[in-house]
């Protein structure tokens, strides 16, 4: 019997010195708990992980990069923002991957005690206006401000080689029981299962059109979320372009406290 799409690893971009990879998700869907979608980067003899996510899911994701890597390879590790679905693993991930080094929100290193970890040696604070990370191949992947889009210091990354936004919570949808799929190929059925979630969690259409000015000059094949569905293609298009007509957050504030 073939494997059921999302349950093994799936590489969405290789060049045979970088990849972009999409760790599988677990085999049964876990009942009250937030599906989350985790990437690593292999770039030569070194890896980078996306979102690795909470305690919960520690387990199966370190299986899916061990089939990949030695854990000991990766480097860094990318946290977009500080909710507990992206890093309550993160002192599991830092005793697994004693090489690597944090890369986050210069807004949440003060509140990464609070998750166990004292020690900020091993922790890049990402300055507001974003920053840039060159990796040993010469690839520069760029870390954009995305603020404001779900949580106050929020980035979103660009693998320029791959040609891949790793989007966060930008993007994210949340589906029913039983209904879970890989890839997006009906946008206008998908985003039915994106409104709520973005009407509610993204504070305003302000902030999200100064985040596409940034992210729409960029060369994007891949928008890839941290919950949800990937999109490939003329689906990217058409993502922006929903972005640039959505109403949100404060924007909706009336609707959201009642009048």
């Amino acid at each position: 019997m073939a494997p059921r799409e999302g349950i093994e690893n799936i590489t969405l971009y290789d060049d045979g010195q970088h990849k972009f990879i999409f760790l599988a998700w677990e085999e049964q869907e876990e009942e009250g708990i937030v599906q989350t979608n985790q990437y690593l980067i292999i770039d030569g003899n070194e890896a980078m992980l996306l979102d690795p996510g909470g305690a919960h899911v520690f387990p199966r994701v370190l299986a899916n990069v061990s089939e990949i890597i030695e854990p000991s390879k990766i480097k860094y590790i990318f946290f977009t923002h500080q909710d507990p679905d992206v890093t309550s693993g993160i002192t599991l991930w830092l005793s697994i991957a004693e090489n690597a080094k944090i890369y986050i929100s210069a807004l949440w290193t003060r509140f990464l005690p609070h998750f166990g970890v004292y020690d900020q040696r091993r922790v890049v604070a990402l300055p507001d206006k974003g920053d840039k990370l060159r990796l040993s191949s010469g690839t520069e992947l760029e870390f954009i401000p995305t603020h404001y889009l779900h949580s106050t210091g929020n980035f979103t990354l660009y693998d320029p080689r791959a040609k891949i936004l790793f989007s966060g919570d930008l993007g994210v949808a949340v589906f029913p029981k039983g209904q879970r799929y890989v890839f997006v190929e009906n946008f206008n059925e998908h985003v039915k299962l994106m409104e709520g979630f973005h009407k509610r969690y993204i504070t305003s259409s302000v902030a999200l059109k100064k985040w596409l000015s940034i992210v729409e000059r960029k060369d994007i094949d891949i928008v890839a979320p941290q919950h949800g569905a990937i999109f490939k293609g003329e689906n990217v298009k058409k993502l922006f372009d929903w972005f640039k007509n959505l109403k949100c957050g404060i924007d909706i504030i009336d609707e959201i406290y009642g009048r």
